[in-house]
């Protein structure tokens, strides 16, 4: 039977499907990325393995710019949306389907990796559909709720549901369990999202694969055109460098927070349930990065990039000693451990306003979506390396030592900071 145009509306209501979109892009990333990171360590998998395994995770993340382009060139964004968070719904339920078994580890770590290749997929689409179902006034009108969203997604994911799987654990089901029905929560939460966006996202007349070129050779061969400009940019190595050390002391750090708050504290940790580690990380610290992150946007449209670069880089980096106190004293009041992990996440988030200006205004020019794309990757790249030996550098030398090293690990990025150029007026407005 042939669908009526009247039943494929070319526009919808933008907040009918901007912020379920946006957290749908958010949790899978933090489930991949943060909250992996949390069920094997309650799964009693080593701090190395977690590490070097999760941060391998990245990668999906770094690729994506090599295959953004079919994306364009194979059926519909649109298309592309529904059918990713589908599959990340049915990688969520696997997931909890090989929990039990012997070889878990190996399992999900495979259908994490689908995941986290569905989830940069999605990012690829949800980003261009972004742009494609909205007129331009109204993108700009939405950028800050897509963040909002997007932020949400983090509490949702990294607090929600860890505070869930802490709250099953203290009912008295095996951990196993717990996080078994967890995520087939998740993949439930998925299922939905995949067919709501397939009811409701609009159908824009624009939404249409991209022409081809008449041989694939020339389609390789435009690609490696529109790669080739982005690294033929003036101060490229500048840029790199930046993208690559500006968090590098939080790319090792990142792997390692959630393996102190839960390890005990015969073993240098805090010794928190996973329940408080949802609230006091996925909770009071993802609100605290929701603040920061706020806050670094509304001052940088007062004053410009350049003006902020300095304060922000600071801001972002000191406050990762918070961690050097809270491993050597171990203090056993959680109002002082929220306060401590809020300083910090609240820092990361202000701080990381500048790096993401800072990669929107290096991707500046005719193919900036897919310069986007490589600026993003570079970053995930900047976030994998130094996080997979951050797990075996914390066993050897004990998490005290280990946050005197990440302070020490801050220097890359204030050397960095000091080698880009920006334009005073650059990111201030007019």
């Amino acid at each position: 039977m042939r669908i009526s145009n009247r039943a494929r509306p070319a526009r919808r209501n933008p907040w009918a499907w901007v912020p379920p979109l946006y957290m749908a892009e958010g949790i899978p990333y933090i489930l991949v990325t943060t909250v992996s990171v949390i069920l094997y360590k309650n799964l009693n998998i080593s701090n190395t393995d977690i590490a070097l395994y999760t941060s391998w995770l990245y990668l999906p993340w770094v690729l994506k710019p090599l295959w953004s382009p079919l994306v364009d060139m194979i059926r519909t964004k649109r298309f592309w949306i529904v059918l990713m968070q589908l599959l990340v719904g049915a990688s969520l339920a696997c997931i909890a389907l090989t929990l039990p078994a012997s070889a878990f580890f190996r399992y999900s770590l495979a259908f994490f990796w689908i995941m986290a290749f569905s989830s940069a997929t999605h990012d690829i689409a949800a980003d261009g559909f972004y742009m494609l179902g909205l007129e331009q006034y109204q993108q700009a009108a939405f950028v800050g709720v897509r963040t909002i969203f997007y932020r949400i997604a983090v509490i949702a994911a990294k607090g929600i549901l860890v505070v869930f799987a802490g709250h099953l654990q203290s009912g008295g089901l095996s951990v196993t369990t717990a996080w078994s029905v967890t995520f087939f929560l998740g993949a439930a939460i998925f299922l939905a999202f995949g067919l709501y966006s397939a009811f409701v996202l609009p159908y824009p007349a624009t939404d249409q694969p991209a022409p081809r070129a008449s041989a694939s050779s020339h389609v390789a061969q435009e690609i490696m055109n529109i790669f080739a400009l982005f690294f033929r940019r003036k101060e490229i190595v500048v840029i790199v460098a930046f993208f690559l050390f500006y968090r590098f002391a939080e790319a090792q750090l990142v792997k390692m927070v959630a393996p102190f708050l839960l390890d005990p504290r015969t073993k240098g940790g805090l010794g928190l349930t996973t329940g408080e580690v949802g609230i006091v990380y996925g909770t009071i610290g993802a609100v605290a990065l929701m603040l920061g992150g706020l806050l670094g946007g509304y001052v940088i449209s007062r004053q410009g990039l350049k003006f902020w670069l300095w304060p922000m880089a600071l801001i972002m980096h000191l406050p990762v000693l918070v961690f050097v106190y809270l491993s050597r004293s171990q203090p056993e009041n959680l109002l002082i451990i929220n306060a401590c992990v809020a300083v910090e996440q609240f820092g990361y988030g202000f701080g990381f306003t500048a790096y993401s200006l800072f990669m929107i205004m290096a991707a500046e020019g005719p193919y900036k979506t897919v310069h986007y794309a490589l600026g993003t990757g570079i970053m995930a790249l900047g976030m994998m390396i130094p996080g997979m030996a951050s797990g075996w550098l914390q066993e050897q030398l004990g998490y005290y030592p280990f946050f005197l090293w990440i302070a020490l690990s801050t220097i890359p990025g204030f050397i960095v900071t000091a080698m880009v150029k920006i334009d005073p007026a650059y990111g201030r407005r007019t």
